[in-house]
């Protein structure tokens, strides 16, 4: 197995390409996914007037995600999305009108307002759930189940190696820039 020292001190012409193929290939992923042409492709199967954006897509996902495992917060929805909280609470509001989403009080702490699925919202979660089947199934089209296993499990891994290992690697590589005397 090779760690990091490897990495850095035994590079060879075969490892430098596979890592720059990966870096190539993970910039062409971040670039469609970006596009985010799966929810796209489920906002265009819904009945016309849905009012529905984006921004909303993603909310649904996260609420129905991270719902599975612990209570959702506006502040941690604008955490995993990455934006103001203050657009994030928006973003509910517009989905609590539209029936998608309901507030509540914590179990936990009564202090806080936490964010549910409705029957509404549930059911655009699996109505997405479908369409990103749909889209995986078609490119793993002519793919063996052997090969299908096996990528889940090393793709897993290496988004679970990158999320664990990043913030670290962020703070290390940051800190050996040099410090501008700008203020």
């Amino acid at each position: 197995m090779m760690n990091a020292d490897d990495l850095n001190t035994e590079t060879t012409p075969a490892l430098d390409a596979s890592i720059d193929g990966i870096a190539n290939t993970m910039s062409h992923l971040r670039m469609m996914m970006g596009r985010r042409f799966m929810s796209r492709i489920a906002l265009s199967q819904l009945a016309e007037g849905h009012g529905m954006e984006l921004s909303h897509f993603d909310i649904v996902k996260i609420v129905a995600h991270t719902g599975q495992n612990q209570e959702v917060t506006v502040g941690s929805i604008a955490e995993q999305m990455r934006i103001d909280p203050s657009r994030a609470s928006r973003i509910v509001a517009d989905l609590v009108r539209q029936g998608m989403l309901q507030r509540g009080v914590s179990q936990q702490d009564a202090r806080r307002a936490i964010v549910t699925l409705t029957k509404r919202g549930k059911e655009l979660n699996a109505h997405f759930e479908r369409v990103r089947r749909e889209v995986l199934g078609h490119t793993l089209e002519g793919w063996s189940l052997e090969d299908i296993r096996q990528f889940e499990q090393l793709f897993d891994r290496f988004i679970k190696d990158l999320d664990c290992r990043t913030p670290k690697m962020f703070k290390e590589m940051t800190a050996k820039q040099p410090q501008s005397d700008e203020a």
